[in-house]
């Protein structure tokens, strides 16, 4: 018998191409699969594997989400999350959740090996440091939250624009209001934000906002 491991992907090819890649050497068995979150944690807890390969990005919810639930209900079991997005925020509610290790798709085929083996022995393979700076950003991200919830409407409508490359004249022709107010705006928008350039502005709306100018 070997390593057993559940793969939770919504991609058949990608579980297809997982599944021969582990029981190629015959030192892993793949003992279950699921598509989505709602069908993994059944699955689960009736294969009861020592590794679950989880994939983030879900059609019906967050596998992180699947991380903390699996390691809540089975703590024997080790979650390695692999994705194709390096998102900061998911790395860090990786760490939250009980994630043994956080690795993206482009991994070599002997390092996800590797890392499952890792895991299934107990190892954590997020390192301290990593784990404490992924937390830290996830603190700046509530507080920009916070702070995001502190602009008015208007105020919104203005961060979506700057999300979106506008410049202050075109803002202001979206929103039927003078360049200059916009410009006013602007500077009351970085204000509450805590920021002090436009570009930092437009690099936290694209992660928090809708970039998308509502209609007047």
């Amino acid at each position: 018998m070997g390593i057993r491991v559940f793969l939770l992907d919504d991609h058949e090819v990608v579980r297809q191409g997982l599944r021969r890649l582990l029981e190629a050497g015959g030192e892993f068995e793949v003992v279950g699969e699921a598509a989505s979150a709602a069908e993994a944690l059944d699955a689960v807890a009736a294969c009861r594997p020592a590794v679950a390969v989880v994939d983030v990005r879900l059609p019906d919810g967050n596998g992180v989400e699947v991380c903390r639930e699996i390691r809540a209900a089975h703590p024997e079991v080790a979650c390695v999350i692999l994705t194709s997005y390096a998102d900061d925020e998911a790395l860090a509610q990786a760490v939250l959740a009980g994630a043994s290790a956080y690795l993206l798709k482009q991994v070599h085929g002997s390092d996800l090996l590797g890392t499952i083996r890792a895991a299934a022995k107990g190892h954590r393979l997020i390192d301290q440091a990593t784990a404490t700076a992924a937390l830290a950003r996830l603190e700046e991200l509530a507080a920009a939250r916070s702070a995001l919830e502190r602009l008015t409407p208007r105020e919104r409508s203005i961060l979506a624009g700057i999300a979106e490359g506008k410049t202050n004249k075109e803002i202001a022709a979206e929103l039927y209001l003078a360049e200059k107010t916009v410009k006013n705006q602007v500077s009351v928008v970085l204000a509450k934000l805590g920021l002090a350039r436009r570009s930092q502005a437009a690099a936290l709306a694209a992660r928090l906002v809708e970039p998308r100018l509502p209609k007047p």
